[in-house]
This record gives C-alpha cells, sequence and structure tokens, in this order.
C-alpha cells in the first residue's frame, strides 16, 4: 500500500527471514530465525509452529517501528501444506526426509516424463509430488476434504485466511505443472491433487487482510494486506529484471543460499532450447511470475560449502575475511589442493560423484579459498547446462566472496558478471510485485576478474571428476 512500509516474509529451508521495508524501498529492520526439523511419527517434519510462533513475535516489534501496509510471504519451492478447514491436517514434511525404498520404487513409476514436466527425478522428497504420495500413503484419509497449499501461500493463508496457489511455486521441480501447456501436470490429475491444489491466484495479487487474531496478536494494522507471494528464486529473478544491466536482455540470475540455482531470461523465445536440459544434472525448468519457462540448473552450494568449511557459511564472504582469502588462493592453486564434486551427493551437476579432496590444505584460510574456488568450477558447470550468454548477476548470501565471484568470472571471459546486495535481492523482488518501477537500493557492480589462468585447474577437476562419475 502505497505510503506505508512493507514486510516481507521468506520461508527459507535454512533460516526463516522478516524484513521492514519503508515505502521507498529501504531496509528499516531485518531479523533471522534458523529454521528445526521436528519428529512427526514416522518422518521429519518442518517446524511449522515454531516459525509461527517467531513471526508473531517480530511482527509484534515490527508494527512498533512503521505504519504497515502489507505483507508478501517467499518460499522455497520443495514444501507444501495440506490443510483442512483452518488448520494443518498433517506436519509438513522435511524434504531431505528420504522415501522408503517402495514408496520410492512405486512413486517414480507414476511420473511424467521431464520432458512435459520440467521436473527431474530429484532424490528424497525434492519433487513436491513424491511428499504427497508419502504422505497419502501413511494416511489415506488426507486425499478428501484437504486442500494443497505451496510452502509461501501457506504463510498468507495462516495471515489472512485465504488459500491460494501460484505459479513460481507449482512450477519448480515439484511434478505438479506442466510449464509449457500452463496447467497442472497429467500426473496432479491422475491423483487428484489437481482437484485439491487452493485456486490459482498471482503472486502479487492481494489474498485479503490479516485476520482479527492476527492483527491482535502483532498490533499490526487490522487493514494490512497480505499478498499471494512466491517462490523464493523466483523473488530473486524479478529483483534481478529491476536493473537496467538485466531488464529485457539474455541474462541468468545465480541466487546463492543453501541453493544455487542459475535462472537463464532467454533473450526471446527461439533461444530457448529446453533440448540441452539434462535431467540427470539437476537441470530444470523453473515458470517465472507471468508462467513463462525458465530453464534452470542447481547443486546445494551452501551445505557443501558448510560440510567442507566446518564453519559458519559467512566466513566465506564476510568482508574482513576476503583480502586474507584472495592472498591464499595462489598458495592453493600452485599445490593442486582440489575438492572434487560432490558434497551433496545425488544432487547438482555431478550427482554420481562422491565427494573428496586431492590434497587438502591444512591452512584454514587456503582451504575456505580452495572451497570458494570449489564453488566457483560447480557454478560454472551449471551456467553451460542452461546455456548462459552475455551477463550474469549473482546475488545471495555468497556473492561478496570474492574467490567465488572473481573465480567464476576468470572461468568465464564471455560474461559480464555482476554482484548485488548481499541478504536483501530475495526481497527486492518480492517489493518489485506491489512497485514494479521501484528503483533498487544500490547499483550492481561488475566483477573484475582473477589474474589467474584457472584453465589447466578447471581442466583437471572436470578430467578428474570425470573419471570418478565414470567409475561410479
Amino acid at each position: 500500500m502505497k505510503g506505508r512500509a512493507t514486510i516481507i516474509l521468506d520461508v527459507g529451508k535454512s533460516l526463516a527471514k522478516l524484513s521492514l521495508w519503508s515505502p521507498g524501498g529501504a531496509l528499516i529492520e531485518r531479523c533471522t530465525r534458523a529454521n528445526l526439523r521436528v519428529a512427526a511419527g514416522t518422518y521429519a517434519a518442518l517446524d511449522a509452529a515454531g516459525i509461527e510462533a517467531w513471526v508473531g513475535e517480530t511482527l509484534r516489534d515490527f508494527a512498533r517501528r512503521a505504519d504497515v501496509g502489507a505483507i508478501v510471504p517467499v518460499g522455497h519451492g520443495a514444501a507444501a501444506a495440506i490443510i483442512r478447514g483452518d488448520r494443518l491436517a498433517c506436519p509438513p514434511l522435511d524434504y531431505e526426509d528420504a522415501l522408503p525404498p517402495e514408496l520410492r520404487a512405486a512413486y517414480e513409476s507414476l511420473r511424467d516424463d521431464f520432458a512435459e514436466t520440467g521436473s527431474p527425478c530429484l532424490p528424497d522428497g525434492l519433487n513436491l509430488g513424491a511428499q504427497l504420495f508419502r504422505l497419502e500413503a501413511l494416511d489415506p484419509s488426507l486425499a478428501q476434504g484437504t486442500q494443497i497449499l505451496p510452502w509461501a501461500q501457506y504463510w498468507s493463508w495462516r495471515l489472512c485466511g485465504v488459500a491460494a496457489s501460484e505459479v513460481t511455486s507449482l512450477g519448480c521441480h515439484t511434478d505438479l505443472w506442466h510449464p509449457v501447456a500452463g496447467t497442472p501436470s497429467r500426473l496432479a490429475e491422475r491423483r487428484g491433487w489437481a482437484k485439491r491444489l487452493a485456486p490459482l491466484r498471482r503472486a502479487g495479487e492481494v489474498l485479503g487482510t490479516l485476520t482479527p487474531a492476527w492483527a491482535a496478536r502483532t498490533g499490526l494494522p487490522a487493514d494490512t494486506e497480505v499478498h499471494c507471494g512466491l517462490h523464493d528464486s523466483n523473488a530473486a529473478l524479478l529483483a534481478a529484471r529491476g536493473f537496467a544491466e538485466i531488464a529485457g536482455q539474455e541474462s541468468t540470475i545465480l541466487s546463492t543460499g543453501t541453493w544455487f540455482v542459475a535462472m537463464r531470461s532467454p533473450r526471446d523465445a527461439a533461444s530457448l532450447d529446453r533440448s540441452r536440459l539434462d535431467e540427470a544434472r539437476d537441470c530444470l525448468i523453473n515458470v517465472d511470475a507471468w508462467g513463462k519457462p525458465i530453464p534452470s540448473a542447481r547443486f546445494m552450494g551452501g551445505r557443501e560449502i558448510e560440510t567442507l568449511i566446518g564453519l559458519d557459511t559467512r566466513r566465506i564472504a564476510i568482508g574482513p575475511d576476503q583480502p586474507a582469502l584472495l592472498a591464499a588462493l595462489p598458495k592453493v592453486l600452485a599445490s593442486g589442493a582440489m575438492a572434487l564434486p560432490s558434497f551433496a551427493p545425488g544432487f547438482g551437476p555431478f550427482p554420481k560423484a562422491r565427494g573428496r579432496w586431492t590434497a587438502e590444505p591444512a591452512d584454514p584460510v587456503q582451504r575456505r579459498a580452495a572451497v570458494s574456488l570449489y564453488a566457483a568450477l560447480v557454478a560454472d558447470a551449471s551456467l553451460e547446462l542452461v546455456g548462459t550468454q552475455e551477463r550474469l548477476l549473482i546475488e545471495g548470501r555468497f556473492a561478496e566472496g570474492q574467490v567465488f565471484v572473481r573465480a567464476l568470472a576468470a572461468l568465464r571471459p564471455d560474461l559480464r558478471i555482476y554482484i548485488g546486495k548481499a541478504h536483501n535481492d530475495v526481497s527486492y523482488g518480492a517489493l518489485r510485485l506491489l512497485d514494479a518501477a521501484l528503483p533498487p537500493a544500490e547499483a550492481l557492480e561488475l566483477v573484475e576478474p582473477l589474474g589467474a589462468d584457472l584453465a589447466p585447474y578447471r581442466d583437471r577437476w572436470r578430467q578428474e571428476t570425470q573419471q570418478m562419475e565414470d567409475a561410479a
């Protein structure tokens, strides 16, 4: 609502984030909460109750900070809520909880082809259809008298009481959507899920205002509008399109967090070649907020970095550490220290490879520099898979990692590579749903490539990776 502040609720896999923005798009406050897994009988669930309690407390604080007129939810793409009436029918499943082998085999026999849905067959519960299939096997009554809400729209429903679905949330490796036709998939029709999906609404559409209970709980104005919301990587794509260097041009956005997601915006439909997307290498088709197919590739970069350095992942990108990491890189290259994929087996462009070090640096700074270079090499492979051309924007919490972004620029001299302000790009994209003309708070920064020739290092890395995959 013009002249009033906006709240972005961003419920990712690792973190839940709430940010408060002025009418002109300036950040007033930002709070985060680490998400937990909770036990739900025979499966691990998302901590919906814990997140909601934190949201209530934080919104009460925000209500004291500004006159709020709107809330926009954002969510990761591998979660859904099944509701019955005004409550959850079952706890939302955590996608990292593996399906029992017999259920996995049964589900895979039912899936539609990748060529139709753009959804690769992913491990665990990363295909939303696999989660629904598992939950209905545990409790067949879930197939009757319930509605299915994507994760972002679960939160809009909690806040305003209006149930909705939305295309960016349905069109991200769910198995539930046909991205070219713009309709539910044949699998969703056969299983009855299409009929149970909450009504389709646009991402920026106002679903309603805060329920009286939430207004009383938070102290926010009763007329605070709740928007439908969208998938987090698609919010980052919207943010990228707000920059003059990117808008309306051939470009790719690389969103970095728990997942690194490369999403290419082709110049026109003729330049979109879906046949080059490799289902076996974690390629997929996302759908943007206007229903346009977006070729994409992903890997679990944040999780791999955490595994490799054994520290808070901010130690890759935190400002004071950057000079030391850059200074350590020549020693890494000279020693031949190299991390080979994948430290999140089953994901990314090298899903069959099992991660290992060729020579693990003993020095912790050199180790972090080597891990930053590893992330750049995997990102480079993902960009090739989607056919990235001309320009790339890196956003998210690793965009300030100088070894990572400058190594990637050295590996891809054909691209103009930019970085956006870390942490706020998803929020800026969500804000653009309300005001497409909203200018970005800060200009993009053109990345200067590293001076080192990384081609020999990359060639060796790819050769050894290929040997591992061939042997798998």
